[in-house]
């Protein structure tokens, strides 16, 4: 018997029932023929509803693996944000301190530079001083020198 020929007998079954007195059109019908009917139904239940069944659970299933593989793939990239964040702060430091280093070198080459520059200075006015006194030397030798000649 099929589903559908079994629901026509509950629906006569239902037709033919005996009314109640004075109950608002509630009726007598026996029990336990419905429940035999209703079992019937449950074995003859077509293979696509069971495989409708099926398919909701195991797409209940799905839903869920998708749900927490979701959430794996959030965490997994809120980890990797906040890996790249602390990098880029590293970096950002490291460029801080670069900058504060090659500060520092510039003004060791300018004082360099300045102690330098006072030293040959000073070591060109010694010179200078040192030939100047060599030429009033070497002046008066001349002198000297054309006296005795003359």
């Amino acid at each position: 018997m099929s589903i559908d020929e079994i629901l026509e007998l509950m629906d006569d079954m239902l037709d033919k029932a005996v009314n109640v007195p004075f109950s608002n059109k509630k009726s007598l019908i026996d029990v336990d023929k419905m429940r035999e009917l209703i079992d019937e139904i449950r074995l003859n239940m077509p293979r696509e509803i069971k495989q409708a069944h099926d398919l909701v659970n195991d797409r209940k299933a799905i839903l869920n693996n998708a749900k927490n593989e979701a959430a794996a793939i959030v965490q997994r990239a809120e980890q990797r944000a906040s890996t790249l964040v602390a990098q880029q702060e590293i970096v950002r430091q490291a460029a801080a301190k670069a900058k504060e280093i090659n500060a520092a070198a510039q003004e060791q080459t300018k004082e360099l530079r300045d102690m330098t520059n006072k030293y040959v200075d000073n070591m060109l006015t010694k010179v200078e001083e040192l030939l100047s006194n060599d030429i009033i030397d070497v002046k008066k030798a001349r002198s000297a020198l054309k006296n005795t000649i003359r």
